[in-house]
């Protein structure tokens, strides 16, 4: 798989192992905007996350642009 995108929502203990793999093993991880995944708010839940080869980040990001 070259991305994974989810943008229904979740808390942040669903994402927060995966993400910290992705990440290690060199893959971009992101909101759907390309802002960074924030943990340990007040509020636990993310909304959305973008998890690609860095190669794609800047291609999917901006196809998804005109969808948010």
């Amino acid at each position: 798989t070259d991305a994974y995108v989810h943008a229904g929502g979740q808390y942040e203990w669903d994402s927060a192992a995966p993400v910290a793999v992705a990440a290690a093993a060199g893959l971009h991880t992101s909101r759907v905007d390309g802002s960074p995944l924030v943990y340990n708010r007040p509020d636990p839940r993310l909304p959305d996350l973008l998890v690609c080869r860095p190669e794609l980040a800047d291609t999917i990001l901006a196809a998804l642009g005109p969808l948010l």
